[in-house]
């Protein structure tokens, strides 16, 4: 997760051997893409933010991954734009007002409507709760059984904070930025140039 790194941090990374990248927002990730669009191997990005469906257009084809698809306009708007896309359904596990993501009950039929519009639906995200591994575990579990019910083998579960309990409840993704790049510089600076 590179949010708000520059994209001379994800060119660090990339010689350093990182592929996949996350990004929160539509505007930033695109910045990002355009200064690193000659370097290959270029970062597989990973979509980790909400998308509007007014924003959908913009990442279409350089996402190869969205991770925050919770309603079923998203999924539409996401098909419509970037057919055969590869998504994850996020869950709101935590049950708490702030958190995106579509409740577990309902996890079933949005990964069934992802499939009906011919989007690949590779697995399930989710947050914990900021600083309470216990409830963060739990929201984890959740995630992972569900997972396992729908035969979907990927789960996009931890970030720095939490990336040990995660794990050991099953993620086989984690969202990890403080730990590799450092706490975040000021989030008024963003974009910057490549070997700035």
């Amino acid at each position: 997760v590179t949010k708000p790194f520059g994209p001379e941090v994800v060119a660090a990374a990339l010689e350093a051997g990182l592929s996949g990248f996350g990004g929160n927002y539509v505007q930033e990730l695109v910045s990002k893409h355009e200064r690193l669009r000659a370097r290959v191997p270029g970062p597989l990005w990973h979509l980790i933010g909400p998308l509007q469906s007014n924003k959908a257009r913009a990442v279409a084809g350089l996402v190869a991954c969205y991770q925050t698809m919770d309603r079923p306009s998203i999924l539409a708007e996401v098909a419509r734009r970037d057919p055969g896309a590869k998504v994850l359904i996020q869950v709101n596990a935590t049950g708490e007002d702030a958190k995106a993501g579509c409740p577990p009950d309902a996890t079933a039929s949005l990964v069934e409507r992802a499939r009906s519009l011919g989007l690949e639906v590779q697995g399930l995200m989710t947050m914990g709760v900021h600083g309470d591994l216990v409830r963060s575990g739990a929201a984890f579990e959740l995630v992972r059984s569900l997972a396992d019910e729908l035969g979907l083998p990927e789960r996009s579960m931890g970030m720095s904070g939490d990336l040990e309990t995660a794990v050991a409840a099953g993620a086989t993704m984690v969202r990890v930025g403080t730990d590799l790049f450092g706490p975040r510089p000021d989030a008024r600076v963003r974009g910057g140039d490549v070997g700035d």
